[in-house]
């Protein structure tokens, strides 16, 4: 027991069970948007646990939710009534924008993408998906089959057929050199041709900023402009939401609603920040499509009573003190700071986001190649100074990925902004 936590953790834990810094760090507290190591070292937490602490760390009223629901009864299966679950889904079905909506909770992001895939494999009576390039769905044998990064997806079996679209990376690909509208109509024609060489296929499955992928998005309207193709074909369109939603954006409770002009999608999935560390996923879907399953299904710990009210009161906190316009406020003010520092920086290919959601993409100066062994680097000057943050990109993880608590002031967006200029520099 003299070893070190990380010996440990080596010793006992998955080789590729991927841990950040050259020396890893055990983060033992929280406060707001602040985090303490295990030697007492503060930190400004710009990545939430991977965006999964959304309002703040130790909030009050979630921490009382909690200790409120677990004296009374942690546990008991969907097998039971669950008031805190059904109250959480009458305010979700509401908040999804999709007309006479069904709410299921799962545990995760992963577990919540694999329920909409089972979902609308059923409803189509097919296997096929459609997919974007570059994009992550999680890490259940469904949905690595259906992730579009290759440094997230361990192997090419699976139960799916995949087909991947364009339009997910704005600024790489074939299409990068278009504008707005005519990167659109290129994706849409791709769309079109793809499905000519296809049978009966299922869903569209798409992040309206891809997380893992580097937050990249399309140009507002693609989504749009898909569905339109979608719906001549009868397919689905599932919005994975497990990192745009509950207002990160900004700009928009969920990120399709940046691509709404022909309605809202056919399924939703949510997972990460409604918890606000608490492990709650779930899809919504219109009730056709989620009571088409034949066969029954129970989830054990899906919907937890714990778990739930956890839900209700981050969800109440969020949206009584308008953190959704907080993130559009404080965090184009943090992303257009980002963007001046990164101006004369060689390095910088591209700094990109939309509230509290953006990405610095690094490269290798006076190219177009991603330079991940410089993201790492900035990563560890971050944390010295006193910043966490995440990095990602499905070019070689080259994109330092920043995604604060959605409750960030603006005194913290200015440190941090000026931590990671001195990172950024010093690198």
């Amino acid at each position: 027991m003299t070893r070190s936590l990380h010996e440990r953790h080596r010793a006992v834990l998955p080789d590729w069970l991927a841990l950040y810094y050259r020396e890893p760090i055990e983060i033992t507290h929280g406060e707001g948007r602040h985090v303490w190591d295990a030697g007492g070292k503060k930190y400004l937490d710009f990545f939430g646990g991977i965006l999964t602490t959304m309002t703040a760390h130790a909030l009050p009223e979630v921490t009382k939710a909690v200790a409120e629901q677990a004296g009374r009864i942690i546990h008991s299966s969907t097998l039971y009534l669950d008031r805190p679950m059904v109250e959480l889904a009458e305010r979700i079905a509401q908040l999804s924008g999709i007309p006479d909506a069904r709410v299921f909770f799962t545990t995760s992001g992963t577990e919540a993408n694999d329920t909409a895939l089972l979902l609308a494999t059923a409803y189509r009576g097919s296997n096929q998906i459609l997919a974007m390039r570059n994009s992550y769905h999680g890490r259940s044998f469904s949905a690595v089959g259906i992730t579009g990064n290759h440094g997230w997806s361990p192997t090419s079996l699976s139960p799916l057929q995949t087909l991947y679209v364009h339009g997910g990376v704005r600024a790489r690909g074939p299409y990068a050199h278009l504008g707005d509208a005519q990167f659109i109509q290129a994706c849409v024609a791709d769309l079109e041709d793809l499905l000519g060489h296809t049978r009966n296929v299922a869903a569209l499955i798409a992040e309206p900023i891809q997380g893992v992928g580097g937050f990249t998005s399309p140009p507002d309207g693609l989504y749009a402009a898909f569905r339109e193709v979608l719906n001549r074909h009868g397919i689905l369109w599932i919005t994975d939401e497990v990192q745009t939603g509950w207002g990160r954006t900004g700009d928009h409770f969920w990120g399709w609603q940046a691509h709404a002009q022909n309605g809202p999608p056919d399924l939703l999935t949510f997972a990460k920040g409604i918890g606000n560390g608490m492990s709650i996923g779930g899809v919504v879907a219109r009730a056709e499509v989620m009571n088409c399953l034949d066969s029954n299904s129970i989830s054990t710990f899906g919907g937890s009573p714990v778990t739930m009210a956890a839900g209700l009161a981050n969800l109440g906190h969020l949206l009584e003190h308008d953190l959704q316009g907080n993130a559009r406020r404080v965090g184009g003010l943090l992303i257009e700071r980002l963007r001046a520092i990164c101006a004369q920086l060689p390095a910088v290919r591209e700094v990109r986001g939309r509230g509290l959601m953006a990405g610095i993409e690094l490269v290798r100066p006076g190219t177009d190649e991603a330079d991940p062994e410089a993201a790492a680097a900035v990563l560890e000057a971050a944390r010295e100074g006193g910043l966490l943050i995440g990095k990602g990109g499905g070019h070689d993880t080259s994109v330092l990925r920043i995604a604060p608590p959605l409750s960030l002031t603006v005194a913290e967006a200015e440190e941090g902004a000026a931590i990671l200029e001195r990172a950024l520099h010093s690198v």
